[in-house]
């Protein structure tokens, strides 16, 4: 698959001609479950920030409503998150400067390696339309780990599976070129002024 490259403007200074056209910096937290992602994300929006969740868990709830116990298991899931992915991202208001997603199709990318399901032809093209049209910053914000992962019933992975779902995502990243900003392990309050403070700096 092709690296990503950042649109005009992508985390860096914007050229002439697109000054006067508004423009739209879309910044993604990752990591692995339970590395307190939600819960950063929650804080964000509290703070002013456009937030869009994470639409994994949405489809595990949603199917797990329905009665279905492990979606996951089943080759069409990660397509229905691509879709759900697109359809939010998609859907929020270009008029918000800053924009803060829970994940994006790398991670989806990510979790169909790490369940086996191959990449699907859904995922492939959506990975491509994020990356010809840089829809994300190439600067993502890696959550870590707490030291463990509290299991949900959307969440069935111990904390050593957990390390290594982290490092598929972090391989994933690399792999598309994005350039990963740590956030380590911390008091919730740090780690939200942390990542606010450098989306203001990026943000300029």
């Amino acid at each position: 698959m092709p690296r990503a490259k950042a649109r005009p403007g992508a985390g860096g200074p914007v050229p002439a001609w697109t000054k006067g056209l508004p423009i739209t910096r879309r910044y993604v937290l990752t990591g692995t479950p339970g590395a307190g992602k939600t819960s950063i994300l929650r804080c964000l929006a509290e703070l002013g920030y456009a937030v869009v969740e994470e639409a994994a868990t949405a489809v595990v709830a949603q199917a797990q409503a329905r009665g279905e116990d492990e979606p996951w298991t089943r080759t069409s899931f990660i397509d229905q998150v691509v879709d759900l992915q697109r359809k939010r991202q998609l859907g929020t208001s270009s008029t918000e400067p800053v924009q803060v997603f829970d994940r994006s199709p790398v991670c989806t990318y990510a979790l169909a390696g790490y369940l086996g399901l191959g990449v699907s032809r859904a995922l492939a093209t959506e990975i491509e339309r994020i990356t010809s049209e840089g829809i994300y910053e190439r600067q993502v914000f890696f959550i870590r780990n707490l030291g463990f992962c509290e299991p949900t019933s959307a969440r069935r992975i111990s904390f050593q599976q957990s390390l290594v779902f982290e490092g598929v995502h972090e391989q994933s990243y690399r792999e598309f070129g994005y350039e990963l900003i740590d956030v380590p392990a911390d008091r919730l309050n740090s780690r939200v002024a942390a990542i606010s403070s450098t989306i203001s700096r990026l943000a300029l």
